[in-house]
């Protein structure tokens, strides 16, 4: 029994290492590729890494950073948004700066009531007082004047009917309402003329300066509410309300960089390439003029002309694009910029990585 189940087992064992051999054996045709690799359409050219922008007249993407730190209270946008200039898109936190502002707007106020007071000076009462001090002058003057005459005269008749002493307290009263009748009158003078000038012109400066303080401290106010600078589209925004912004933008936990609180591109119906041209190359890179250039799209078969549009004339270090702050090589590069219509029913963002060839008209 032992030695007919031990021939079975054989032959199962050559049956399988038949068919096996015969399976493996067989030609299996290779699997056409997903996409075909991207490979140069010119006799000689400058093969190029890129990544799709908006187009801007100069520079990359618009990076909005708040000018001034604190707590987001409302966003107002969302990815995809078009924009008008002077569209608000993040409302800040303006407690503090509101309540500043309202202080300096009411010590101004404070001023310039004061200096129009010193405008509208003399006040009819206190001109009405500074005449009737004139007036009580002269009626006192009149009063020891009379009361010196009647006792000069009684002297001058009989010597012995006054004393000598009362006369001379008579004429002294004389002197004295004189002389307090030239203050009244000084102090008509004074209340006529009004404010001096250069309490006016102090007063003057004083309103200038805090309407000044004012100003400044409303232009501050206004960047608690942050507004887009130029018409275009949100390409991201990296806030939140509740979470802090910065002058340094807000923080990414998942890159460990700070990220400006919104990011804006031009309408994209014409997008742009930045070519990063290793520097061993530009020397090889035609005259602008004659540059023509064509991107494939990373992933796919779908290929682009491209349009010339501006070279960066200066060499940068190439970084990783996996984080860009820490990241350097010691190759630099050239950024080349081109031009393109967004081609329909194509999926194609910024900061969409694509191959792009360059060469010679």
């Amino acid at each position: 029994m032992k030695k007919k189940g031990i021939f079975w087992i054989a032959g199962l064992g050559l049956i399988f290492g038949g068919v096996a051999a015969w399976y493996f054996s067989l030609q299996h045709p290779a699997q056409a590729p997903v996409f075909i690799p991207a490979s140069s359409p010119y006799e000689s050219a400058i093969f190029a890494n890129g990544i799709i922008e908006s187009t801007q007249g100069s520079g990359s993407n618009i990076n909005i950073y708040p000018e001034v730190a604190s707590a987001i209270v409302k966003v107002l946008v969302r990815e995809g948004q078009i924009v008008k200039v002077g569209a608000p898109l993040i409302v800040l936190d303006d407690t503090v700066q509101r309540a500043t502002t309202k202080q300096l707007h009411l010590q101004a106020e404070a001023a310039k009531a004061l200096l129009e007071e010193l405008h509208a000076l003399p006040r009819p009462e206190a001109l009405d007082i500074a005449k009737a001090q004139v007036a009580q002058g002269e009626a006192n003057l009149k009063a020891a004047s009379d009361q010196y005459a009647k006792r000069k005269a009684s002297y001058e008749l009989d010597a012995r009917s006054i004393s000598k002493d009362v006369l001379d307290i008579a004429r002294d009263t004389v002197l004295q309402t004189e002389a307090a009748l030239k203050v009244a009158e000084r102090q008509l003078q004074l209340t006529q003329a009004g404010a001096w000038t250069y309490d006016i012109q102090n007063q003057e400066k004083q309103v200038q300066s805090l309407f000044q303080s004012y100003e400044a401290s409303k232009a501050s106010l206004d960047k608690y509410v942050i507004r887009a600078r130029v018409e275009g589209v949100v390409l991201a925004v990296n806030a939140s309300p509740g979470s802090y912004a910065m002058a340094q933008g807000t923080y990414n936990p998942y890159t460990q960089n700070n990220d400006p609180l919104i990011i804006m591109g031009a309408l994209q119906d014409s997008m742009s390439v930045r070519c990063f041209v290793d520097e061993v190359l530009v020397s090889r890179l035609p005259d602008p003029q004659n540059i023509q250039a064509e991107m494939t799209l990373q992933g796919s078969n779908q290929k682009v002309k491209l349009t010339f549009d501006r070279i960066q004339p200066i060499l940068t270090p190439k970084i990783e694009l996996a984080n860009q702050r820490q990241e350097k090589v010691d190759l630099r590069v050239l950024p080349v910029i081109f031009k393109f219509l967004k081609p329909e029913h194509t999926a194609i963002y910024p900061g969409q990585l694509v191959d792009v060839y360059i060469g010679k008209k």
